[in-house]
């Protein structure tokens, strides 16, 4: 076996698995969820503490424009996030994230949430309950605040926004977010006093709401975006908008969170991790809701109590995440090869931290990935080219036994066995090589680092193709190159034909992909080439290899 058909071998690996993920996508089996329910929840159940329904029914157009009469926005500003909530109900309808650009070099933002006349992504949150003010047949509180504009002071570490609401019994509901300096991590606090004669009942929920709307993705570029979420028995699941239509989620779990993706970026809600929470979801007027609401709570006469939650609104940044929600890590998806691409993205981002370019970071780990595997590489040129010599000997076997398979499938083998040849050597690296390849193909594509990332030249964004398609180009010609090093012994000429053009197909195929992605298999190629000269100069050496 060639090299070159080992290019194609992995060319149609990798085709293969793309075509296999786009597949599962669109067409493969849902998830099934578990369903448990909270014994406790479920006997104090009624239409007001229903959080599915009782949420939708407080999200209708009537009270969104209610809102926008009745409740101020409230503008939120950190060093990386700019928010704004609305006075009516206390829900964070606009996130700007102030260190990602909308587009390179754009002085806009990237609008993470937002709700207007096209489409609407905004995290709500409240209390309901027989006593929780969200739960009021009259609409959501809508809070008092001492300005309508909040920012996060220089030398300052945080930014606490507090929003107050008094029912018509007196009682005392204050709402706070809390912001620090440099993190998309958002403290939401209840703090809840009675200052009635009766127990005060409620429950606290939290959601995000989003246009029920699918949104497509290439083979080449198979990104996902829907909701997802986590329990205690399940670390980590998608939980797409299909899904969402198709049935409702209904998970019991201690802890967990729940999350909408949008490729690079992610809006959580991670309740406390201490109690039993339901996660759910939910469609209802054109939108989806990804969910949770936490055990209901009595507070007596004059006592009073916090509930408190966050909201990771931002980019996927892994240590972060990690630190704010157990699992939320691993929204960054790297697919069913997670364990080999974690160490891949750490050891990126160790290179990075070195040389500070992403594009040189991922050349050093071409070499890195590519000199770990040179072992298999050498044993696979070796094995070729024993495979090679024996083709003489092969040829008479096949005239000496013509038809009689039997025969010629035992004289093959005790030939593989007299000249020590293994006739799976070329084959068998290479299928080892695939699943590291897959594995940095996902690290590459879900790092939110190399969004807008430079490398130099004309590459000024590494996630996006090349504009001129330099690179690709580039690649074909080095693929060009492995296969003139390494004449073809096919004799079909239709074979033959397909091997020659193998560079322009993949070069073709190439132009849409990331320059990232498409800088990493030039390196691989050039790494090929330098591992192949120096193995075939050695094979020559030893007289198992003529040029």
């Amino acid at each position: 076996m060639e090299s070159q058909r080992n290019l194609l071998i992995i060319g149609l690996l990798f085709v293969s698995f793309l075509i296999y993920q786009q597949w599962q996508k669109d067409y493969g089996p849902q998830p099934v969820v578990t369903t448990a329910t909270n014994t406790a929840t479920t006997t104090a159940a009624n239409a007001n503490s229903d959080v599915p329904a009782g949420a939708a029914s407080l999200d209708d157009s009537a009270l969104t424009q209610a809102a926008a009469a009745t409740g101020q926005l409230i503008t939120v500003t950190t060093d990386v996030l700019k928010l704004k909530i609305s006075a009516q109900g206390g829900d964070v309808v606009s996130a700007e994230l102030l260190a990602y650009p909308i587009e390179e070099d754009s002085p806009n933002p990237f609008v993470l949430l937002e709700d207007n006349a096209n489409f609407t992504y905004i995290a709500q949150s409240g209390l309901i309950g027989r006593d929780g003010p969200d739960a009021n047949a009259n609409g959501r509180p809508v809070y008092q605040v001492s300005s309508d504009s909040f920012q996060l002071a220089d030398g300052s570490d945080e930014l606490v926004v507090a929003l107050s609401y008094q029912d018509q019994n007196g009682n005392s509901f204050v709402k706070s977010f809390t912001l620090a300096r440099g993190s998309y991590d958002v403290k939401v606090d209840f703090d809840i006093t009675n200052n009635g004669d009766n127990n005060l009942s409620l429950q606290q929920y939290s959601q995000i709401k989003q246009t029920e709307k699918e949104h497509s993705s290439s083979m080449v570029m198979p990104v996902y975006r829907g909701g997802a979420y986590s329990s205690d028995s399940t670390r980590y699941s998608k939980y797409s908008i299909k899904d969402i239509k198709k049935s409702n989620l209904n998970v019991t779990t201690t802890g967990g969170w729940v999350a909408m993706m949008q490729h690079y970026f992610v809006t959580a809600w991670l309740p406390n991790a201490d109690q039993t929470n339901q996660l759910y979801s939910t469609s209802n007027n054109g939108f989806v809701f990804m969910g949770y609401k936490a055990p209901a709570e009595i507070v007596a006469p004059s006592q009073s109590i916090k509930l408190s939650s966050a909201l990771w609104v931002g980019p996927k940044l892994q240590a972060e995440m990690a630190e704010s929600a157990q699992h939320l890590d691993l929204t960054v998806d790297y697919g069913w090869l997670w364990f080999i691409a974690q160490p891949l993205s750490k050891l990126l981002k160790f290179f990075h931290s070195i040389v500070g370019n992403w594009g040189v970071a991922i050349i050093l780990i071409t070499f890195t990935v590519k000199g770990l595997l040179y072992p298999l590489t050498k044993a696979q040129y070796t094995s070729m080219a024993k495979m090679r010599l024996l083709q003489p000997k092969m040829a008479a076997l096949r005239e000496k036994f013509g038809d009689d398979r039997q025969k010629m499938s035992q004289g093959m083998m005790e030939l593989y066995k007299k000249e020590k040849v293994n006739p799976l050597g070329g084959c068998f690296p290479i299928l080892l090589q695939m699943p590291i390849f897959i594995a940095l193909y996902w690290s590459l594509m879900e790092s939110v680092e190399l969004r807008h990332a430079p490398f130099f030249g004309w590459i000024t964004d590494l996630s996006v193709q090349d504009p001129f398609y330099i690179l690709p180009v580039l690649m074909g010609v080095s693929m060009f190159f492995i296969q003139k090093m390494s004449p073809t012994t096919v004799a079909d000429p239709m074979q033959a034909k397909i091997m020659q053009f193998m560079p322009v197909i993949f070069t073709v195929f190439f132009l849409w992909f990331p320059a990232g992605l498409v800088l990493y298999w030039l390196m691989s190629n050039v790494v090929t080439l330098i591992q192949q000269t120096i193995i075939y100069r050695n094979l020559e050496k030893k007289g198992l290899h003529k040029r």
